[in-house]
């Protein structure tokens, strides 16, 4: 059986909102502390992970009671720019793949294109973005923008996804000769304008750039909306997908999936689907159920609804944490992704309190022993539920080094997972045919 795939989910603070408070020897890291993004990356790329992902947001949260303060009082709200981190671990790794994030509302494709072409360079064809498209109005304001409607942004986001593909393909792959005697550098025949130009974006090109190692970086969505699943069933080449409670929901998720993508035209296996995980071992099922009781005795409720605020786009403060969860779903621009869980809170009588904290722990969080954990995953991955998985420590190192030195093993013998590197570009990790420019001549 070929191997699955995992991806590093790269925050040195932890993906819990509380994992940074779980006790450790050493000071809380800050988001951009290097020793700890050096560190996990380079045992992600010992444990063969087909890459790391740097997630990314371009505001500090400012919508719960128009203010930042509680935001940045109960969790850790930095966020360094990725890919200059990315450029910067990708000079002391060798094979694993680099994965940050870009907002198609706010950056212009020629200054995507442009970065991820150079990371693709540096790197030797280890690049990829996670292409978002942001959700606040805090995120907007920064750019002096108005945040567009859920529809229309997830139309910008097609367009951008084509023009930073339609400025890679601007170069073919022999376009630079590189001819000494002849004085030839580059054979202009082989290089073409963009001239891209419709209801988004104007850019003629060309990219001043050549082709990278891998023709396309690798695309990334993730999400999980009906027009976002749409647009990944036809441009991405992996999904960071929504997370399912059962494998009998997440096998019907991934089949439906995999249909749309054939309907585009496009191999199954074109597409890789990882949802997240977040990863509690413990060497007995009591120790691992302890340590998720930990976690959430530490959680504190604003954490989330701080988050929740800026992620629905809706100011939470002004409810009383004791107050019963409203019925707002008809007020959000994302209400296909969220109206499910509001109507669990209701259904379930949940005050606020009890919402953030249920929240906090229903995002794809297993707790158990390393062989539970391994089984587990195992399963999901023979019976094409999922591709692979996000690994999303809650809090770091114990946590993502307790999965690296028990579980990947695990996964090894039951002959799910790699061994060794067998490419050497991020696209070879996956399985992923390198493209051929659009247009030749």
């Amino acid at each position: 059986m070929s191997s699955m795939h995992l991806a590093l989910f790269l925050d040195p603070t932890g993906c819990h909102y509380s994992g940074w408070r779980i006790p450790a020897a050493n000071p809380v890291p800050a988001a951009s502390e290097w020793s700890v993004l050096k560190a996990l990356t380079l045992k992600a790329e010992a444990a063969k992970f087909d890459m790391v992902f740097m997630a990314d947001k371009l505001s500090i949260d400012d919508i719960y009671n128009d203010s930042f303060n509680d935001a940045v009082q109960y969790r850790i709200t930095e966020r360094p720019e990725p890919f200059s981190v990315l450029s910067a671990l990708g000079a002391v790794t060798e094979k694993i793949g680099l994965a940050g994030t870009v907002s198609s509302s706010f950056i212009q494709p020629f200054a995507a294109a442009r970065t991820l072409a150079t990371l693709d360079h540096l790197t030797g064809g280890r690049a990829a973005w996670n292409v978002v498209t942001s959700t606040s109005d805090a995120e907007a304001r920064n750019f002096g923008q108005t945040l567009l409607s859920h529809e229309q942004r997830y139309l910008k986001a097609e367009a951008f996804i084509h023009a930073v593909r339609t400025l890679w393909d601007t170069w073919d792959d022999n376009a630079i000769l590189a001819d000494r005697k002849s004085g030839v550098y580059a054979d202009g025949s082989r290089i073409r304008y963009a001239d891209i130009d419709n209801d988004w974006f104007k850019v003629k090109g060309p990219l001043n750039v050549p082709r990278s190692p891998q023709g396309h970086p690798v695309t990334i969505q993730a999400g999980g909306s009906g027009p976002f699943t749409a647009l990944a069933a036809r441009e991405a080449d992996a999904i960071f997908a929504a997370e399912k409670s059962d494998l009998a929901s997440a096998q019907k998720y991934y089949a439906d999936l995999k249909s749309r993508v054939v309907e585009h035209g496009r191999a199954a296996d074109s597409l890789k689907v990882l949802p997240g995980l977040q990863p509690i071992v413990g060497d007995t099922q009591k120790e691992a159920d302890e340590i998720l009781a930990e976690l959430t005795q530490l959680h504190h409720p604003l954490a989330t609804l701080t988050h929740l605020s800026n992620t629905m786009n809706y100011d939470w403060g002004q409810h009383h944490l004791d107050d019963l969860v409203p019925d707002i779903a008809a007020l959000l621009g994302r209400r296909e992704r969220f109206e499910p869980m509001l109507n669990h809170a209701r259904n379930n009588g949940m005050t606020l309190r009890q919402f953030a904290k249920w929240v906090a722990r229903s995002g794809f969080i297993v707790a158990g022993t390393a062989d539970s954990l391994a089984e587990r995953i195992t399963t999901w991955y023979r019976e094409r539920a999922v591709d692979g998985f996000v690994i999303m420590p809650p809090f770091v190192p114990a946590a993502s080094d307790a999965f690296f030195s028990k579980v990947v093993p695990l996964l090894q013998e039951r002959g799910v997972f790699r061994r060794e590197y067998t490419a050497d570009t991020l696209r070879g990790h996956l399985g992923l045919e390198r493209p051929t420019p659009r247009v030749n001549r």
